[in-house]
Formats: C-alpha cells, sequence, structure tokens
C-alpha cells in the first residue's frame, strides 16, 4: 500500500486528489496539511507514530510519515519549493510529487532541481496522478511528455532563458507574493523574515528583470504566467 500525504492550501483541491487516489486499490491518503506548519507538524506525528509501532509502515517505506508526498508550489507563507529545500537538507527519505496550477514551463525544472522526484499539472487528466504516484513511489523520476521535451532542449540547445529563470526560489517567491498583491510587511511575515531583507529581495528582482516598481513587476508576472490575471 503507497502511503500519501497531500500538502495544498484549498480543501477542494485536497478533496478531489484524495478521492482520485482513494479510487486506486494500491494508495491510501493518511494525512492532510494546509500549509508548511501543518505539514511539519503531521510529518513529526506520522513519523512518531510510525517509530512507536502504532502506525507501521508499507513494505515500500523504510523510514518517514509516508511514501510520498504530494504537494503544491503555492502554499501560504513558506512555498512548497522551501518544503522541497527542507526535506533535502534534512536527508528525507519521502518522495515528493509536485502537483501544481502553473505551467510547466515555469516551475518544473526548478521543483525538480530542487529534489521533487515528478511534477504534473492540476489542469490536467486526474489518472496522471495516480500514475505519478506510482513512478514517484519506486524511487523514478516522473516527467509528461512536454517536461522530457523541456530537459532535453535545455542539454542541446542554446540557453534562451525567460529573466524570471535567473531568480533564486526566494527571489522568484517574493515576486510572485509582490504581484499577488502582498505588501512588504506581509510578506515578511509570511516568509519569516525582516522587512528589510524582503526589499532586498525585491531590489534584486527589480533589477535581474529590469523593472522599475512594482506596477511592472506585477505586469510582468502576469504575462509571464507566474500569476493569475
Amino acid at each position: 500500500m503507497i502511503e500519501v500525504i497531500l500538502c495544498d492550501d484549498h480543501a477542494l483541491i485536497r478533496r478531489g486528489i484524495r478521492d482520485t487516489l482513494s479510487d486506486a486499490p494500491d494508495m491510501k491518503v493518511v494525512g492532510e496539511a494546509g500549509d508548511y506548519g501543518e505539514l511539519r507538524s503531521l510529518m513529526r506525528t506520522l513519523a512518531a507514530a510510525g517509530a512507536d509501532g502504532r502506525t507501521p509502515p508499507s513494505d515500500s517505506r523504510r523510514n518517514g510519515p509516508c511514501d510520498v508526498l504530494v504537494l503544491d508550489i503555492n502554499l501560504p507563507g513558506r512555498s512548497g519549493l522551501d518544503v522541497l529545500h527542507a526535506l533535502k537538507d534534512e536527508g528525507s527519505a519521502v518522495k515528493v510529487l509536485v502537483v501544481s496550477m502553473y505551467p510547466e514551463d515555469q516551475y518544473a525544472i526548478r521543483a525538480l532541481r530542487a529534489g521533487a522526484f515528478g511534477y504534473v499539472n492540476k489542469g490536467g487528466d486526474p489518472q496522471l496522478i495516480v500514475q505519478a504516484v506510482r513512478t514517484v513511489s519506486q524511487g523514478r523520476k516522473y516527467v509528461t511528455p512536454e517536461i522530457a521535451q523541456m530537459l532535453v532542449e535545455s542539454l542541446t540547445a542554446p540557453t534562451h532563458e525567460n529573466a524570471h529563470n535567473t531568480l533564486s526560489d526566494r527571489e522568484l517567491q517574493t515576486l510572485v507574493l509582490i504581484a499577488s498583491g502582498k505588501r512588504l510587511a506581509d510578506i515578511a511575515e509570511a516568509l519569516t523574515l525582516s522587512p528589510k531583507t524582503v526589499s532586498v529581495y525585491r531590489a534584486r528582482v527589480l533589477e535581474k528583470l529590469g523593472l522599475a516598481n512594482n506596477a511592472e513587476l506585477t505586469v510582468y508576472a502576469i504575462r509571464n504566467g507566474l500569476v493569475g490575471q
């Protein structure tokens, strides 16, 4: 039985994914979280329960709270990319499948580089998530044909990157939050940073993208599909 944790801030999205996975005879959703804090608490609780023998792990899971973590990129506060980096730094055995509303060309390669085992767009066929979870649970990478093509092109063609691909993960997160209408003070609180640090990230983003202010930054983000219109 493949044990899965869902992390998405939209309860309806979680329900849809849970129902899709629950229809598969070899999968079981063992927990859900809406943000980074809830996820960390849930993972600690499940890991402790497994260590105590109250919830014996599945055959494929040697340690950790689950086999696969289905993770959204756009979480309140610390993003899905932050979760990926944290798990990677901890040496966690949990395999992460990113399921996002953002198109592959915006976040897929960045997520895979951060440690994700796969990337699926929420707008696709729900059965792709089932297939992806099975693949990832076996320790194999899951990529769509579109992502595979992007990977091939990145190896064989000259680099013609969008300017935002040069941003660090934290700079990209700052860009998205500002373009979503968040104030610097709100961003600082959400990311557990000082307002001064967020201002530095904002300045770096404006410089790297060749923009002058938040209005131009927002237009850039919308045109490049980083936020909804």
